[in-house]
């Protein structure tokens, strides 16, 4: 297995990772990857069995302390000395989940936030999630603003000490 960032000639694997992992009304577009891709290729952590691209996780660094609908269609509202570390979407596609890959690239996302001087991680997710991302020292803040794909989201946070 290996880790590495993406580039836009990932566009494809990433969108049929994603949309193998998330039911269609909550899946990003190949023209949102593209746009993210275009602009921070290097907030997505990949994770490659051989050339199989099997698990990845995305999101883009910004100022802004909450993680925003509007953030995963406008790429532009990425700011690459931002002090907060989005992270939109944790995907392993069926075959490999239960078996460590999407911890392995969530614990490479948060080291790299900590050596970019970050504050920490915010990212959503449903109920059922919350106790493992808990297990990483997220936080839940309570259910987030969030209207995405039509569910309800609980923000959390991961913070770092200074």
């Amino acid at each position: 297995m290996e880790i590495r960032k993406a580039t836009i000639q990932d566009l494809a694997a990433v969108t049929a990772v994603e949309a193998e992992c998330f039911p269609a009304a909550e899946a990003a577009t190949e023209e949102d990857f593209r746009g993210r891709l275009s602009v921070y290729p290097e907030h997505f952590w990949l994770l490659f069995d051989q050339d199989k691209l099997v698990s990845f996780v995305n999101g883009m660094a910004t100022d802004t302390s909450e993680l925003l609908d509007e953030m995963y269609e406008n790429a532009e509202m990425h700011n690459p000395d931002g002090k907060w570390q989005m992270i939109f979407g944790v995907n392993t596609i069926p075959a490999y989940r239960k078996r460590g890959c999407a911890a392995l690239l969530i614990k490479q996302a948060i080291e790299d936030a900590k050596a970019q001087g970050r504050k920490g991680l915010v990212l959503t997710c449903k109920d059922r999630l919350v106790p493992y991302y808990a297990k990483f020292g997220f936080v839940n803040e309570g259910v987030s603003g969030s209207v995405h794909g039509g569910v309800v989201w609980n923000q959390m946070r991961l913070r770092f000490q200074k």
